[in-house]
């Protein structure tokens, strides 16, 4: 039976006693110590409550694996996953570049809206379901580089490049998320239109795509206020991100 004493610390910070056990904390010592895991082992995953991660073989690896983590206490407990994601058609690169079809390396937050061709499936985001009109900024030399731009439907867009109308892709953007990379500042040519989107049974231009069933139960699974985070890397790098 656990002590009075601990049980009183239990009550004021809020921690389960499940939770605890998860994370491998002592009771009977009143230490706590977590299990050995990935997340655990990052560099900086800051106020993160939410965590993605996808670790990829090697750097030209095309798939890699997904786990979904959320933090208990000082512990990170894995909630989801590994599930196989398909990564960019040159592997991961933490010197991505537009139109290298890299995914980046790295440790990068959520958008704050989640889009998709498809009705909202239940996020606790903002959710924007796409539009004739809707495109996404490629063009490195536009002042809406790497930004959702809505237009009105049948309007010659003024920036080119690789820039995408995102309704004639109702497939793999059924539903999609953007990692936030390139974002503050945008970065001239340092790349644009990162997403976690539906998998089409194949490597990407440089995003992470799932099978639908399994991105959707990441998108639903997403909280704002949970500061979520995705950290993307080789299984020798990514620790230090």
């Amino acid at each position: 039976m656990l002590r009075a004493r601990t049980r009183r610390l239990l009550a004021a910070t809020g921690i389960g006693v499940a939770s605890l056990l998860a994370c491998g904390t002592s009771l009977a010592g009143g230490k706590a110590f977590c299990a050995a895991s990935l997340a655990g082992e990052l560099s900086a995953t800051g106020s993160a409550r939410q965590l993605v991660t996808v670790v990829a073989p090697a750097a030209t690896s095309t798939r890699g694996s997904l786990s979904l983590w959320r933090r208990a206490g000082s512990c990170w407990l894995e909630t989801a996953g590994p599930w196989s994601a398909w990564l960019g058609k040159n592997g991961v690169s933490a010197r991505h570049r537009e139109g290298d079809e890299t995914t980046p390396a790295g440790a990068f937050g959520i958008g704050t809206v989640i889009y998709g061709a498809a009705a909202d499936p239940g996020v606790a985001y903002r959710y924007h379901r796409l539009v004739c009109g809707d495109w996404w900024d490629e063009d490195p030399s536009s002042p809406a580089y790497n930004t959702f731009v809505h237009l009105s439907c049948g309007e010659r867009p003024g920036f080119s490049g690789a820039s995408e109308p995102l309704w004639l892709s109702p497939s793999a953007y059924a539903y999609f998320a953007l990692i936030d990379y390139n974002t503050r500042p945008v970065i001239p040519g340092a790349g644009s239109a990162i997403f976690i989107h539906v998998s089409f049974g194949a490597p990407t231009d440089g995003c992470v795509a799932l099978p639908r069933g399994e991105l959707v139960e990441l998108l639903r699974w997403l909280r704002p206020g949970s500061s979520p985070l995705i950290v993307i890397g080789t299984a020798a790098g990514i620790r230090r991100y």
